[in-house]
């Protein structure tokens, strides 16, 4: 546009000169030497005109380089972009299974630290027990005409009267176990072990055995619950479902009943039967106010977009 510009000056100025010489008479030397002249300034615009254009031509091509550059330039930052969401999206799911395995480890050492109380509680009770044997057989030998000697603790007497060995004053009863079946110490602490570890088909069948020989002792409830965490896990959710409700019927003294609610009600949600779902984390925030599960069930509700308490 711009050169077509200068070619028309060109051609105006050419001809204006032509139409001033032929208005008013000059003298021949003196056209002549304007003609040269004017035809030297249109050289100087053709000239220039041409030098223009070549300027032109070059700043396009640098102009395709640039974009070119710029182009690639946008295209490494594309997969650079993407190569560091990939990363990002990662390292959150790598964060999410440590953070899984994090809370099942707190869960063992709580469970761990529930288990010493429980000994701890059973041992004073045993204490509290042979005291009371130990007062009640110093109380006979005062009132006997004829007391027995003794070395160390008295031997207890059953109600009839007849001796038995002290060791039987606080033996818990126990079904018969098999030979060779583990102890519940072991068995116990082995299905933490590989529950925390990933192990979970070797978890599964340790808490199975464990409630099979140990289904009347304290730990019964949490090792029922391990086995709905391990479906969880395993994404068997129907069956981490069935596994959570034996804890909530069975043991109605479990301080697993938080926990198992909220994980029945998550189990749930992944299921697509929401409003169960919602019903049980709303029952968590009702029963277990202020618990670490009542701020979890708060914020699935509100991931959700679900109110904590139904509307009316």
């Amino acid at each position: 546009m711009r050169i077509r510009h200068i070619a028309t000056f060109s051609a105006a100025i050419l001809a204006g000169a032509l139409a001033g010489s032929l208005v008013g008479p000059r003298p021949a030397e003196a056209v002549a030497r304007e003609l040269i002249e004017l035809q030297r300034d249109v050289t100087s615009l053709l000239q220039g005109q041409k030098d223009l254009s070549t300027q032109v031509t070059q700043d396009n091509t640098v102009m395709k380089t640039l974009i070119g550059q710029s182009n690639d330039t946008v295209g490494k930052l594309g997969a650079t972009m993407s190569s560091l969401q990939k990363s990002v999206q990662d390292v959150q799911a790598n964060s999410g299974a440590r953070l899984d395995t994090m809370s099942t480890q707190v869960q063992g050492l709580s469970d761990n630290l529930e288990e010493i109380k429980s000994r701890l509680g059973k041992l004073n009770q045993q204490l509290v027990d042979l005291q009371n044997s130990v007062q009640s057989l110093d109380g006979k030998v005062s009132g006997s005409a004829a007391p027995a000697p003794t070395t160390g603790l008295a031997t207890p007497t059953s109600s009839t009267g007849t001796a038995r060995p002290a060791s039987s004053i606080s033996s818990p009863s126990s079904s018969i176990l098999p030979a060779g079946a583990p102890s519940a110490d072991t068995l116990y602490s082995n299905g933490l072990r590989d529950i925390t570890s990933g192990k979970y088909d070797l978890a599964l069948s340790e808490f199975q055995d464990y409630l099979k020989f140990y289904g009347d002792t304290d730990l019964a409830s949490n090792a029922q619950f391990y086995l709905g965490e391990i479906s969880y896990k395993q994404k068997q959710y129907g069956e981490a479902v069935a596994a959570y409700d034996k804890v909530l019927t069975n043991y109605p003294k479990s301080f697993k009943l938080g926990p198992a609610r909220l994980r029945k009600g998550m189990a749930l949600i992944e299921l697509g039967q929401k409003t169960a779902g919602v019903r049980e984390l709303r029952e968590v925030v009702k029963r277990f106010p202020g618990s670490d599960e009542d701020r979890l069930a708060r914020a699935k509700l509100k991931e959700l977009g679900v109110s904590v308490t139904p509307t009316r």
